[in-house]
């Protein structure tokens, strides 16, 4: 019934979105769908039903694990967040002829969808099915990226499309061969997850290496690794804010999780310890290209895109470590960016409206008297920039320093190397933000810029992040501790 209310849900938010005429009509019912959906994910979390594989309509290819839920909580959330941001933030967009009105109802109808399909994709079982949702993810959410009255965003979009699908063919193809690995070994093949998990310590070696590295390619494209990271920094930075943040936050999860997913059962094969460097190697390789890019960014929204890609790369080096404790702190590093990187895209979205940026990828914000005009913007940016490079009393800290300490036992000059790009990106952000934001009007032309009305609306999901980014960096619940344990216990990590 699980998936029955989940499709009701979505074609009452799409019907609605439909017959709506305003904007704030439009929202309220992205608002409420998030909502419902976080209510169910809630109400799923406190039952203590999970595992679910009985959804009656799919039983044999949807299927509810921790790791399932653990994403829905983190997706529903900033989605919720990001759709009482939008309230505001795309009246702006219409006064300042970046949005048309003609165009709000692809815009709600497609941020509608997106959830939906992204809610599908984390409970699908059958990694085809998964396969299907994580592609249409791509195509709405481009959808999203191009809406605005700019060819570059087309342009941005466009490339967006081509390099995911391009290598999620990739992935398909390696879905093909996992298919066939599991017929030669119980004379049925099958891409049900709970099944393959449980076959594949008989698994051939070559195989498994084979068809890791075919889906690799793919979900790698879709989550911003090295080297199909291209389009990321592009799209992130074109996007209206809102969206930036579902891409960030979100968007990038999908691949990650497609990653952890597959990788888990080759960790039941001897093809992880050939597999375990090569993962290592791609990370290092996603942070350094990060790194060196944010050094001479002057655009905000970019430089908090480079910055996803880095943290990209340090979930996939957490993954080659391939430890359970490794995999515990990676997965407490995909919620410790989700909201952090959410909080950060909504900040730039405040600045945005305020100076009047061209939303060129390529402009040097030009950013002044930021704190007279927009400090809770201003702050916003300043302790997201913190808590992303892994300050003490944010989550990331935590994640960061565990990751690196089990990298330490692992390679100790991977460590050294890894540490060397981190600093350059700590240092890439604080000159970025000192040098931006301390610059002041002369005197006698203060007046000439008028402080951006910020509503109330893009304020508060500001507010409400920072003080769970806070939470989560100084909090350590036992539910949150055995709640990741019982992840990691089901990839049979």
């Amino acid at each position: 019934m699980i998936l029955l209310a989940i499709i009701l849900i979505a074609a009452a938010s799409l019907a609605l979105i439909a017959v709506s005429r305003t904007n704030r009509q439009m929202n309220t019912v992205c608002i409420a769908e998030a909502a419902l959906f976080l209510a169910i994910a809630v109400w799923l979390l406190l039952s203590g039903q999970v595992p679910i594989s009985s959804f009656v309509i799919g039983s044999q290819y949807f299927f509810i694990d921790h790791l399932g839920l653990f994403e829905v909580l983190i997706s529903t959330i900033i989605f919720l967040l990001a759709a009482i941001y939008a309230r505001g933030y795309v009246e702006g967009l219409i006064e300042t002829h970046e949005l048309g009105k003609g165009s709000l109802k692809l815009f709600y109808g497609a941020w509608a969808f997106l959830l939906t399909v992204i809610l599908l994709a984390f409970f699908s079982d059958n990694l085809a099915l998964f396969w299907i949702f994580a592609e249409l993810t791509t195509v709405i959410s481009a959808m999203l990226v191009a809406i605005l009255y700019a060819r570059d965003n087309i342009d941005a979009a466009i490339k967006y499309i081509f390099i995911a699908s391009v290598s999620m063919l990739f992935s398909f193809v390696g879905l093909v061969f996992l298919f066939e690995t599991s017929r030669s070994v119980s004379g049925e093949g099958t891409l049900n997850w709970t099944v393959l998990i449980q076959q594949a310590h008989l698994f051939p070696t070559g195989m498994m290496i084979a068809a890791f590295a075919l889906v690799f390619i793919g979900f790698a494209a879709k989550s911003g690794i090295f080297p199909f990271h291209t389009w990321l920094p592009e799209a992130h930075a074109r996007a209206p804010s809102a969206v930036s943040a579902i891409l960030s936050g979100v968007l990038l999860n999908v691949g990650i999780y497609g990653i952890i997913r597959v990788f888990a059962i080759v960790h039941q094969t001897p093809a992880v310890t050939t597999l375990s460097p090569l993962l290592l190697v791609f990370g290092l390789l996603t942070v350094g290209i990060a790194a060196l890019s944010m050094l001479p960014q002057k655009n905000l929204k970019k430089l908090i895109a480079f910055s996803s890609v880095e943290n990209m790369g340090i979930l996939l080096i957490g993954l080659a470590i391939a430890t359970p404790l490794a995999l515990f702190w990676v997965l407490f590093h995909i919620m410790a960016h989700a909201f952090t990187k959410a909080s950060l895209f909504f900040s730039a979205g405040i600045l945005h409206r305020q100076y009047h940026s061209t939303l060129s990828t390529d402009a040097v914000d030009d950013i002044r008297d930021v704190f007279r005009l927009q400090p809770l913007a201003a702050w916003g940016v300043i302790l997201g920039g913190l808590a992303i490079i892994g300050m003490p009393l944010f989550p990331v800290f935590f994640s960061k320093l565990f990751i690196l300490l089990q990298l330490g036992s692992v390679s100790l000059p991977a460590l050294i190397i890894l540490l060397f790009l981190l600093f350059i990106t700590a240092v890439s952000l604080g000159y970025y933000v000192i040098s931006t934001f301390t610059q002041v009007s002369r005197p006698e032309t203060r007046d000439d810029i008028v402080a951006y009305d910020t509503p109330l609306g893009m304020k508060v999901p500001v507010i409400i992040l920072l003080i769970l980014m806070v939470f989560l960096g100084t909090v350590f619940t036992v539910g949150e501790i055995t709640f990741l344990d019982r992840i990691v216990a089901e990839l049979m990590f």
